[in-house]
């Protein structure tokens, strides 16, 4: 008995790697995202000002667009990963463990499916925009640039969806996303509870 809990205590190389690179992503991923959506208000309310006062500032709705779609294709993976994303609480929690974990593991599927195609698709896109060469109207750098962002976003989806297959598979409790905290318990941010 003893034995069960030391080992269970000690977690293995892959599990301590997986927290390791978790929490890098995780701090890469939160990083991004508070630095867009502040530079995004700072962005606005400057050139609200200026346009106010002065003019507008030129490359405002350029900039816009890339801290928008840095922000959404971020947040896909930091969602998927923490169980942030749309899905039925209420119907899952209601299910027996067992067909939960089987409901959980075939949405994770389709799902990973999903962001898979969407991956390959805004990369085919992204290497069409790449040939065309269009450069932006204010800030004059190539278009391609701002679409970057995407295929990469998907494809972290895609792979967090995979991480969650390969967690109920492994575990015996079902589980939502491999960073599961349930929908009632208080997120840490910074050391504080929110």
């Amino acid at each position: 008995m003893k034995k069960d809990t030391e080992n269970s205590a000690k977690p293995g190389v892959l599990r301590r790697f997986n927290r390791a690179v978790g929490k890098v992503v995780n701090a890469v991923e939160v990083s991004i995202l508070v630095f867009c959506v502040a530079s995004l208000g700072i962005l606005l309310i400057v050139n609200v000002l200026a346009r106010t006062f002065f003019q507008s500032i030129y490359f405002a709705e350029e900039v816009s667009k890339f801290l928008v779609m840095l922000m959404t294709f971020t947040g896909v993976s930091y969602g998927v990963r923490k169980a942030r994303h749309i899905r039925m609480g209420a119907f899952l929690d209601s299910m027996p463990p067992k067909m939960e974990k089987t409901f959980i593991i075939i949405i994770s599927l389709v799902s990973a499916v999903v962001m898979a195609i969407m991956a390959w698709a805004s990369w085919e896109y992204l290497i069409n925009a790449m040939s065309k060469g269009h450069m932006t109207p204010a800030l004059q750098v190539p278009s391609w640039t701002f679409y970057v962002i995407i295929p990469i976003g998907f494809g972290l989806a895609c792979i967090q969806y995979i991480r969650t297959i390969l967690k109920n598979f492994i575990e015996k409790d079902p589980w939502q996303s491999p960073d599961q905290q349930s929908e009632y318990e208080d997120e840490e941010i910074g050391g504080a509870q929110i």
